[in-house]
């Protein structure tokens, strides 16, 4: 089988310039290299609500402005499959099924998520005035990034080092799934990290990566 391209980005606001340096320009020029079977970008909508619930306008006015921030960087429709998280039920489905193949305490040791958690103010247990409590989807969006990993069967993630952890907790699903069901339909993934180590982790502009 070739090698299958799957990267994205939530459309929580427009794009800026550290996407376009720590993703969009990579994903233009492995777009033009041709070097894989296929590649799919997508739109992570339904992730962009596991933190954004209460805004959910917010979401989808920004879905057309990342569709447009993909085309003006140079992502091209006849080479690259561009689509929207919400509108593959499957996705929806496979999600579900991988949810019975993780436990909560793996899900609690993901540091990327331990991460996303106290960036957002999440709180696992009781709230006070400076924490909000977890939401379900937000804790298990891992899982959910599986499917979108697995539904295309990409052999290949480009993202930046701190979601490596995902990318290895996929790979858990995979070995998972196949072994429950007795199958070798699911592909365990491979991390493609930026070249450039400086975009490997892109500090903001308050200084945290």
């Amino acid at each position: 089988m070739g090698r299958i391209i799957l990267t994205g980005d939530r459309p929580t606001g427009k794009l800026h310039l550290g996407h376009y340096v720590g993703s969009l320009r990579n994903r233009v020029l492995l777009q033009n290299e041709g070097n894989y079977e296929r590649m799919f970008v997508f739109i992570a909508d339904v992730q962009a609500l596991t933190d954004n619930a209460d805004n959910p306008e917010k979401v989808r006015q920004n879905i057309i402005e990342v569709a447009l921030d993909y085309l003006s960087c140079g992502l091209d429709p006849s080479k690259v499959t561009l689509f929207i998280q919400s509108q593959i039920p499957e996705l929806h489905e496979m999600t579900q099924f991988f949810s019975n193949l993780v436990t909560v305490q793996r899900l609690q040791r993901n540091p990327t998520v331990k991460t996303e958690m106290a960036l957002r103010g999440f709180e696992g247990g009781a709230t006070d005035d400076n924490k909000r409590g977890l939401p379900v989807g937000f804790f298990t969006y891992p899982i959910s990034q599986a499917a979108d990993i697995c539904f295309c069967k990409a052999t290949t993630v480009p993202v930046g080092e701190d979601q490596e952890p995902m990318i290895e907790q996929c790979r858990e699903i995979v070995r998972s799934f196949n072994g429950t069901y007795k199958c070798d339909v699911l592909v365990e993934p491979e991390i493609l990290l930026p070249s450039n180590l400086a975009c490997r982790r892109i500090p903001g502009t308050d200084g945290k990566a």
